[in-house]
């Protein structure tokens, strides 16, 4: 079975711009000389087993389209160094092969003390991401481990149909106990009394979409009130968001977008407070779906992010 990771080509990023108006895909370096990495996850499959629409397939290489096109950040004087590992090959494999795969390469890379970016791709891709993310946490460090998810949906439904993208969090839960979870962003209509209470009893904590609406606060603030001691001393964080977090206004190009979500605006200077309040070792993004996009609004999005986190 070929489960490896398939170079990009980096002539397709490639501006050929002056030095002095440099792109970050003219910036781009070897994997033995980078602080971070960036991998994708071209598999809608779990999408399509939970009765999503698909499209995310195709999403790590229009994201990294508009990402490489942006320049680094002039007001910042830290430079990134930042490697491209390509994407996950998911041909004649198993979802659960190609999870594993994902997962001892998220693991490796940490070993290595290099953060990784991921970009989906289905969100059942969190799993992976979390599992090596959680694994490295328990093998070498002694602080307890933080996930937040970004997130409309819980994504804790059971595995006795199968993986699905609904899954991620049911399997970490379920494999893993010492670490803190929050689920921020969630929507009523988009998660069972049952998903909502197995995960409160696994000890998750739940901020709703209609929480942070009704508070007449900024995002920022009601965010950080929720996650409360953890901001106080820098720990390990998984940072995972499934882009239907956001309104469809901003993200209509994801498996499922509803009218109402977070806003960019409202969400950046969370994603700073965050950044500089945690250590980031993993930042997922998941479930962009080009082909249900308008002018590539949602890959910009997601661009933006993943920009966010390595240059302001």
């Amino acid at each position: 079975m070929d489960t490896s990771f398939i170079p990009i080509s980096k002539k397709s990023f490639t501006s050929g711009r002056s030095p002095s108006d440099a792109r970050l895909g003219d910036q781009l370096t070897s994997s033995n000389d980078c602080s971070h990495t960036l991998i994708g996850y071209p598999d809608d499959e779990g999408i399509n087993l939970n009765g999503g629409r698909v499209g995310a397939a195709l999403a790590p290489d229009v994201a990294r389209k508009y990402l490489y096109k942006m320049t680094a950040n002039g007001f910042r004087d830290e430079v990134v160094k930042l490697y491209d590992h390509g994407n996950l090959g998911v041909k004649n494999n198993t979802l659960q092969a190609r999870h594993e795969k994902a997962r001892a390469q998220v693991n490796q890379f940490l070993t290595e003390n290099k953060k990784v970016i991921s970009i989906g791709g289905g969100h059942d891709y969190g799993y992976p991401d979390g599992a090596g993310f959680l694994q490295y946490c328990k093998d070498n460090l002694k602080q307890k481990p933080i996930i937040i998810n970004i997130d409309a949906h819980l994504d804790v439904r059971p595995t006795s149909k199968g993986l699905s993208s609904g899954t991620p969090f049911y399997r970490l839960l379920n494999e893993f106990d010492n670490f803190d979870f929050f689920q921020i962003g969630i929507q009523p209509q988009c998660n069972s009394k049952e998903h909502i209470n197995w995960c409160l009893e696994k000890g998750g904590k739940i901020l709703t979409h209609d929480e942070i609406m009704i508070s007449g606060e900024p995002f920022a603030k009601v965010a950080g009130e929720f996650l409360g001691d953890v901001l106080i001393k820098p720990r390990p964080c998984f940072l995972s968001i499934d882009i239907d977090a956001f309104s469809s206004s901003f993200a209509m190009g994801c498996s499922q977008a509803w009218p109402a979500g977070l806003t960019p605006n409202e969400f950046f200077p969370f994603l700073d407070i965050i950044k500089n309040r945690m250590n980031i070792l993993n930042l997922g993004v998941y479930e962009l779906s080009p082909p249900l996009d308008l002018d590539d609004r949602t890959s910009k999005l997601v661009a933006q992010i993943i920009y966010r986190y390595l240059h302001t």
